[in-house]
């Protein structure tokens, strides 16, 4: 009996899981438009799932900020908040900057040794096509710019904010001319950087993040106008 309750508990867990990234992947493509409104039944029944799975998963969506608790019974897709998003970006390049200033104070062995991996992808390698896994990799090099410096703090609060910055910040690598701009500027920052060139480097940073966000904030009202005049499914 114990090994069939302990089973239970994990094909449970497995099956939250499940929900978590389908749920998480409509709110990604705005199949859940943010504002939106819905129950635990509804998801459970179109997930073919018990509540407590469906309710589990949600939990996890409400701990990173992508849903909320609307009644008793019911929950939203968390509302779009461009002020709270843009604070984030300019949050981001005030502790990237600095990730720059101490790379770029490193002796040269050691700073190339940091930027070896990044030069490989985004200078040397075949570039990618827009999509998600790129949307990944240039979530990587942002990230590792701050792990060069050695401060955990600083990486754990960077790596939060990537998080929280996902649902947005992944709509800059569905069109061609983003990809080609963000690999142009990534292959300039990092060359700044390789020349110790500090003020250069992170002007060349503030400008890459400030237009990154203008343009995602851009795609994104652009894509909820075009979800909002999709057709209801009956």
């Amino acid at each position: 009996m114990a090994a069939s309750g302990k089973n239970d508990k994990t094909r449970s867990a497995g099956l939250a899981e499940r929900i978590y990234q389908a749920l998480k992947n409509e709110i990604f493509d705005f199949r859940l438009m943010p504002g939106e409104h819905f129950s635990e039944s509804e998801i459970s029944a179109r997930m073919s799932a018990s509540r407590t799975p469906v309710r589990q998963a949600l939990f996890w969506l409400e701990h990173e900020g992508y849903v909320q608790v609307y009644s008793r019974s019911g929950w939203q897709v968390r509302p779009f908040d461009f002020t709270y998003y843009e604070a984030l970006y300019d949050f981001r390049i005030v502790l990237e900057r600095e990730a720059v200033r101490r790379l770029c104070g490193m002796p040269p062995g050691r700073c190339s040794e940091h930027l070896a991996p990044l030069t490989a992808f985004w200078i040397a390698a075949p570039r990618m096509t827009p999509g998600k896994a790129l949307s990944l990799m240039d979530e990587q090099f942002h990230t590792t710019l701050v792990q060069s410096t050695g401060n955990s703090e600083m990486v754990r609060v960077h790596v939060e904010l990537t998080e929280k910055m996902r649902i947005i910040r992944h709509l800059d690598f569905t069109r061609e001319d983003r990809v080609d701009a963000t690999y142009n500027e990534h292959a300039r920052i990092l060359q700044a950087i390789e020349d110790q060139n500090t003020g250069e480097a992170q002007q060349l940073l503030t400008a890459h993040i400030s237009q990154s966000k203008a343009e995602v904030r851009k795609i994104t009202l652009h894509m909820l106008q075009q979800a909002s005049l999709q057709p209801v499914s009956p």
